[in-house]
């Protein structure tokens, strides 16, 4: 049976702490394109903006939550590599990338890895 490999692009500062070991789970917006993840399949995440450089990781979990705030509220802030960050600053910083509106639209996603 053929595995899926899922590909994601990703600034450099985080492809850098999930190639390091300081982060172990990646936040997504539980959408279309996430969907289709499960356990055991395999991201392949692409330095962003470069596009120079690919890393490939296991999914070894999956958890949903309604709202960003509600995941930062249930995980360690170290699996994110953002030790000594408050929750309002970790949402804060997410919605610099994602909208309320999506996150309202699709809910979220904690996506455990293994490098």
């Amino acid at each position: 049976m053929n595995k899926i490999v899922h590909q994601m692009g990703l600034y450099g500062e985080y492809f850098k702490a999930i190639k390091e070991g300081e982060k172990t789970v990646e936040v997504r917006l539980n959408d279309e394109n996430r969907r289709g993840i499960k356990v055991a399949d395999t991201i392949e995440f692409i330095r962003m903006p470069e596009q120079n450089e690919t890393l490939k990781v296991q999914v070894t979990g999956l958890r949903r939550f309604d709202t960003f705030e509600e995941m930062y509220a249930n995980i360690p802030f170290r699996d994110f590599d953002c030790e000594g960050w408050s929750i309002e600053e970790m949402v804060e910083g997410t919605y610099g990338i994602y909208t309320p509106e999506q996150e309202k639209l699709w809910g979220t996603l904690a996506i455990t890895i293994k490098y």
